[in-house]
């Protein structure tokens, strides 16, 4: 048993990568124990805790399998660089989030950021402007986009649940609450910038 472990622990990162593709979780394992502490050190040097430290790993990790688990996923750098690059920027953002002041960022170690992660933060940005204008867009268009893109609800299904008389006047709502939705976007991304 030990001695498999060990072999395991050995794993380059395409048969790491391998392994969580196939749902291997002793290739999970190893990459928990492989690669945690150096995002430990990274978040105790900035102004975190070890529970801080666990909590933004964990985060680390899942975005990490989700990556490796979509379709067409292709590691073009090392899966170090990748949890690094990743945990660095999900703590950094934290400490803004809680209001912490961050001073001087102090790395072990200096790492590009892989190709992987480029453009994550302006989709996160996108994110953030569909969601305040969503909020913004008030009742019913909010459920009723929800219910068409999201949960992707049939105009009959819509109409039956909010109550209109055919599936006709919920396409009409629908094209209605869509022109409100992109009207908000244009002025929320104005705002934003």
């Amino acid at each position: 048993m030990d001695n498999c472990m060990e072999e395991i622990g050995n794993m380059s990162d395409e048969e790491l990568v391998a392994g969580i593709k196939v749902g291997n979780h002793q290739a999970l394992k190893v990459l928990y124990k492989t690669h945690y502490p150096m995002v430990q050190s990274f978040v105790l040097n900035n102004s975190g805790s070890i529970d801080e430290a666990k909590d933004i790993y964990q985060e680390t990790v899942i975005v990490f399998y989700e990556k490796v688990r979509s379709e067409g996923f292709e590691l073009t750098s090392k899966i170090k660089t990748f949890l690094y690059a990743v945990s660095r920027r999900l703590w950094l953002k934290q400490l803004n989030v809680k209001g912490r002041k961050v001073g001087e960022v102090r790395d072990d170690v200096h790492y590009e950021v892989p190709a992987e992660l480029d453009g994550m933060e302006e989709r996160e940005q996108r994110l953030r402007l569909l969601k305040k204008s969503m909020d913004a867009l008030g009742e019913p268009c909010k459920t009723i986009l929800t219910d068409f893109f999201y949960r992707q609800l049939t105009m009959v299904e819509i109409a039956e649940k909010m109550g209109y008389t055919n599936a006709a006047n919920a396409k009409n709502q629908k094209y209605k609450c869509f022109n409100r939705f992109k009207k908000l976007v244009i002025v929320n991304s104005r705002i934003d910038h």
